[in-house]
């Protein structure tokens, strides 16, 4: 099940406006296809992310623990 949240351009401006708390992301290719899903500090993933991957979109939710961003990002993996 993908996030429900609208895909963004993968791109600095974007990053820099992601949230610096928990969560799980997903990293689409240009049709909007799901390429990666992980977790963690938001901003300092996608940091890396931008600077290792090749991704055209981006959208992410938060989340309150560290145990609940990796079960929700182990939920999106399995269904992928």
């Amino acid at each position: 099940m993908p996030l429900q949240r609208r895909w963004e351009p993968f791109e600095r401006s974007t990053v820099r406006s992601a949230p610096d708390r928990l969560g799980v992301y997903e990293l689409g290719d240009a049709d909007g296809t799901v390429v990666e899903v992980g977790h963690g500090v938001l901003r300092d993933e996608l940091k890396d992310a931008l600077a290792y991957r090749d991704a055209a979109k981006v959208r992410w939710t938060t989340a309150q623990t560290r145990e609940q961003a990796a079960d929700l990002a182990a939920e999106h993996e399995a269904k992928l």
